[in-house]
């Protein structure tokens, strides 16, 4: 019989509880987005195929092949927006989930990191729509051959765009994720540089998993990654020379005799 008293019982309850409270709201939070969202689900829909539309060839338009397509593809991007609208909510909640269980010197480093990865989470869906879609898009509508018309599906376009925001969203993290692992100490920035080639044929590898089956998108994803890479490592170098320095005045410190 279990001891409703027994301490080691109450924290996990009152954690298990707070997570069950937090996940719930940051499900509300979605939802009520979405519902302000939905009844422009037509205009947002337009506004994410421009990059599509204002390359495609006069007369061209967008089709779709299932009768239930012009509902529930705007229903699916409204849903979609209001997740990417909630991101900095919902990582909130995760950071104010473990932040009690951190140190001081880890809750130091963990905010600058978290509100980097929103900022750059951004950055990387405005990348995509703003560069990488428009020169996609611009350079397979021009070389489509003479009397094929060209009609992509509303479904498929969407859900390639998806996939392209999603990629390169995470595609702009790297930064981040390289930063960590040298403050962990799992790895040095002169490690990392030495590992440069394997990073290298890593990204276009990843390029090619993530994005379409085409050189040009694999591209325009690994590109980017190799550079954030890079733009990691230099961030790394500061940061452990800083943690050098500060190790150095301890010992110095600790060196000096009492008066």
């Amino acid at each position: 019989m279990a001891l409703e008293n027994d301490p080691k019982e109450q924290p996990l309850i009152s954690h298990l509880i707070e997570l069950r409270d937090r996940i719930l709201r940051s499900l509300l939070v979605v939802l009520v987005i979405f519902l302000c969202l939905f009844p422009f689900a037509n205009e947002i829909y337009t506004f994410v195929a421009s990059p599509l539309l204002n390359v495609m060839p006069e007369g061209a338009e967008m089709i779709a092949t299932q009768v239930t397509s012009p509902f529930f593809v705007p229903f699916k991007l409204s849903f979609f927006v209001a997740v990417f609208i909630s991101v900095p909510f919902l990582l909130h909640q995760v950071w104010a989930f473990i932040a009690p269980g951190l140190y001081r010197n880890e809750i130091k480093i963990a905010l600058p990191i978290l509100v980097s990865s929103i900022i750059l989470f951004y950055l990387g869906i405005a990348f995509s729509y703003f560069v990488v879609l428009g020169f996609i898009f611009g350079f397979f509508t021009s070389v489509a051959p003479e009397g094929v018309a060209i009609m992509t599906d509303i479904s498929e376009y969407l859900n390639f765009v998806l996939l392209m925001f999603f990629a390169f969203g995470l595609t702009f993290e790297i930064p981040i994720a390289t930063v960590l692992l040298i403050v962990s100490g799992a790895t040095t920035p002169d490690k990392l540089v030495q590992k440069r080639p394997y990073v290298v044929i890593g990204c276009f590898v990843a390029g090619m998993l993530l994005t379409p089956a085409d050189p040009f998108s694999q591209s325009m994803l690994a590109i980017p990654m190799w550079m954030l890479f890079e733009a990691g490592v230099i961030a790394g170098k500061i940061i452990y020379k800083k943690k050098d320095e500060e190790e150095d005045e301890n010992a110095e410190e600790s060196e000096r005799p009492a008066n």
